[in-house]
């Protein structure tokens, strides 16, 4: 079975990409990781730094949506208010926020 110039051709260039060297790979990439991964880990380090200082750390205000915190029967553990993983500061009750934020 005869192939067409075109496979012929592309069949060579497949051909000669696989026998190139691979001996420089891991420098490349040893390179890319001290010119380009660290320093942007360090610009998102900094971004996120200014941007907890800028933060303001109140509660926004409480809106008591009835489509939200429906309890239909109580939790199974604790006194049955409290999700299993909530956190006081961030999530409210059905009735709002639990005391004062620190």
């Amino acid at each position: 079975m005869a192939m067409s110039p075109t496979a012929m051709v592309a069949r060579r260039a497949l051909a000669a990409a696989s026998q190139g060297s691979h001996e420089g790979g891991a420098r490349t990439w040893k390179i890319l990781s001290f010119v380009l991964a660290l320093p942007g880990v360090g610009v998102c380090v900094a971004n996120v730094y200014m941007k907890m200082q800028a933060h303001s750390h109140d509660h926004p205000e409480f809106v008591p949506y009835p489509h939200l915190r429906i309890r239909t029967k109580p939790w199974p553990w604790g006194d049955g208010n409290h999700s299993l993983f909530h956190n006081a500061h961030t999530n409210p009750l059905p009735t709002g926020y639990e005391g004062p934020h620190h």
